[in-house]
């Protein structure tokens, strides 16, 4: 039996033979990206991202939960090291949280598939209620606002809220960016 991986390791046969190594630093593109799994959404495609431009984090419906806070944080911290101390000015980084029509997390909207669901899964209703992406107008910027509400996301790093649209292939910005404001501020 052929492995359904054959035709993809053929392609990375012919990457490898101009592949160039990128050096561990600050992303190129001064961005982190937060998205859905979906194989119908690939960011370097859809924003014409290279190797080393931009960390990627992906999960069901591209939803800011608490491991993609902490591992917003790590980057944050990462790139402190790297930089050999604060990440300002030119130099911060903007987390932009991208959700699409047409998610299949939709369909955990509805009770009877999120049950079903969570008894296929082991996965709690609750999580799977929360990580919905009905409305991705309403989500991301929902997860834009958690996200800034964090107290581990560095001040000096800005988010923003954009929706990939599956049948037009455009990305439209929903939350420009911005920081996070100091605890008393509104």
């Amino acid at each position: 039996m052929t492995s359904r991986m054959t035709p993809l390791l053929e392609h990375n046969e012919q990457f490898a033979r101009t592949f160039t190594p990128v050096p561990l630093g600050l992303p190129a593109a001064q961005v982190i990206l937060i998205t859905c799994l979906d194989h119908r959404v690939d960011p370097a495609l859809t924003l014409g991202l290279r190797l080393g431009d931009a960390p990627v984090l992906r999960n069901a419906g591209g939803r800011v939960t608490q491991p993609v806070i902490e591992e917003i944080a790590y980057l944050a911290f990462l790139g402190r090291r790297l930089a050999g101390g604060p990440v300002d000015g030119d130099k911060s980084v903007e987390v932009a949280v991208i959700h699409h029509t047409q998610c299949g997390t939709g369909l955990l909207a509805d009770p009877g598939f999120r049950q079903q669901a969570a008894e296929a899964t082991g996965a709690d209703e609750a999580v799977l209620e929360a990580s919905a992406v009905a409305d991705p107008q309403i989500t991301v910027a929902a997860d834009v606002e958690r996200l800034l509400a964090s107290p581990l996301l560095p001040p000096q790093m800005s988010v923003s809220g954009h929706v990939y649209d599956v049948e037009t292939g455009r990305v439209t910005t929903v939350l420009d960016a911005r920081h996070p404001q100091p605890a008393g501020n509104s």
